[in-house]
C-alpha cells in the first residue's frame, strides 16, 4: 500500500495528538504550518519534520505529493483552510468545531463532495472506548429508542486565558458551547442524529472578567483583553422525532468541579458515560465511569462498563480512524452531515439565547 503523507496546519497544543496519530497509524508527516514560523519549527523539530511553511498555501504549491491535511488552527480559519485543501484534491481532517456556524460547514461539504475527498471532524470524543462500548449495546438493539439525553461539560475555573482567540466571538465564534460541543456532539451521536426541531437557551456572562476563573490551560492573558463571549449556557432541544435532549456548558460557573458527561433514557436501557476531575482542565486529576442501567427480571440492575482506559480521551484514535477510512479500511467515525446538524443546533442555541425565545431549526 502506497505510504501516505500528511501535513498540520496549526501548531498549538493539539498538533501533538494528530501528529502521534498520523506517526501509530503509519503515514508520514511532512510539513508542520503556522504563521508563527518559530513555533511551527519547534513542533517540527521535536517530531524531526522536515518542511515548516509559514502559510497553507504556500504548503499546497509546494507539495503537489501530499494526501493528508490537518486543519489545527483557530475556528474561524477552519472553513476557509479546509474548503482550499480539499479544492487542491486533499483529504482532510477538521479539529472541532467544525465551522463558526452551519452555512460554513455546508460549504466545506459541498467542496468535499466536489473534488470527492473524505472530510472528517476531530469528534474524538466518539473514538474513547467507553464511547464504543456504549455504542456497541444501542447498535445491538439492547437500548431501544433514546427518548431524552443529558449533554454536560462543565467548569468552575476554565477561562481559557483572557484576549487570545478564544475569548473573541470574532476568532471563536463564541464561547463554552461552541468550544466545548463534544457532548453535544456525543449525545446526538448515540441518538443516531436525529432532526432537530427547536432549540431553547440561556447564556451568561458572570465571571468573564474575573481572573480567578481562569483555567489551568489556554492561551497567554494580553492587556486590554477582549472577553465578548458567555461564560455558560444552558438549554434544550426537542428533535422531529419526538426526542430531547438537555445542555448545559460553562468555562465559569459556581459547580462543584469539572464533569464531562453524557447520560441517556431509553425505552430498553439507560447509559451514561462521565469524567469528573478533581481540577479542571487537568486529565491526570480525573476519573472515569461507564455504565448502563437496565431492568433484570423484577430488578433494577446497574452495569458498569469497563474497558481499557485510552489516557488521550480518543485524541489519536481519530486520527487513526480518518487515516483507514482513506485507505479504505475502517468506517468513518464522523461526517459532513453530522456536522452540520450539528452546528445548527449550536446556531440555534447561540440565536435562542439572544432572541430570549425558542428557535425553530430549519431542515
Amino acid at each position: 500500500m502506497k505510504e501516505l503523507k500528511a501535513a498540520i496546519i496549526g501548531s498549538g497544543g493539539i498538533s501533538h495528538y494528530h501528529i502521534r496519530g498520523y506517526l501509530s497509524a503509519g503515514v508520514k508527516v511532512v510539513a508542520v504550518v503556522d504563521p508563527v514560523i518559530d513555533r511551527a519549527k519547534e513542533v517540527a523539530h521535536l517530531y524531526q519534520i522536515k518542511d515548516v511553511y509559514g502559510s497553507h498555501q504556500e504548503l499546497l504549491q509546494t507539495r503537489p505529493d501530499l494526501d493528508l491535511v490537518s486543519v489545527a488552527t483557530p475556528n474561524k480559519f477552519h472553513a476557509p483552510v479546509t474548503i482550499d485543501c480539499l479544492n487542491a484534491g486533499r483529504h482532510v481532517f477538521c479539529e472541532k468545531p467544525p465551522g463558526m456556524n452551519a452555512n460554513e460547514v455546508l460549504e466545506m461539504k459541498k467542496a468535499a463532495e466536489k473534488n470527492r475527498r473524505f472530510l472528517l471532524f476531530d469528534f474524538n470524543n466518539r473514538a474513547r472506548p467507553e464511547s464504543q462500548a456504549l455504542m456497541n449495546y444501542i447498535r445491538s438493539g439492547q437500548v431501544g429508542r433514546i427518548n431524552s439525553a443529558q449533554a454536560i461539560w462543565i467548569r468552575r475555573c476554565g477561562i481559557p486565558g483572557f484576549g487570545g482567540w478564544f475569548t473573541q466571538k470574532a476568532f471563536s465564534g463564541g464561547g463554552p458551547v461552541i468550544d466545548l460541543l463534544h457532548m453535544i456532539d456525543l449525545a446526538l451521536y448515540f441518538m443516531d442524529f436525529p432532526p432537530p426541531d427547536y432549540a431553547l437557551a440561556v447564556t451568561f456572562n458572570d465571571f468573564a472578567g474575573d481572573r480567578r476563573f481562569k483555567g489551568p490551560w489556554g492561551l497567554p492573558d494580553v492587556d486590554n483583553a477582549v472577553v465578548d463571549v458567555e461564560m455558560a449556557a444552558h438549554g434544550l432541544v426537542t428533535f422531529k422525532t419526538g426526542q430531547v435532549l438537555f445542555i448545559r456548558n460553562s468555562w465559569a460557573e459556581l459547580n462543584q468541579r469539572e464533569e464531562v458527561s453524557v447520560t441517556f433514557q431509553g425505552t430498553l436501557a439507560g447509559g451514561m458515560l462521565r469524567r469528573l476531575f478533581q481540577r479542571d482542565g487537568l486529565d491526570e486529576t480525573a476519573i472515569d465511569e461507564c455504565q448502563l442501567y437496565t431492568m433484570e427480571g423484577d430488578y433494577p440492575v446497574n452495569r458498569a462498563v469497563l474497558v481499557s482506559p485510552d489516557p488521550k480521551m480518543g485524541r489519536e484514535a481519530a486520527v487513526v480512524n480518518f487515516v483507514e477510512t482513506v485507505q479504505g479500511e475502517g468506517e468513518p467515525l464522523s461526517s459532513p452531515d453530522q456536522a452540520v446538524i450539528l452546528m445548527k443546533i449550536i446556531d440555534a442555541i447561540y440565536l435562542s439565547a439572544e432572541k430570549r425565545e425558542p428557535v425553530k431549526i430549519e431542515a
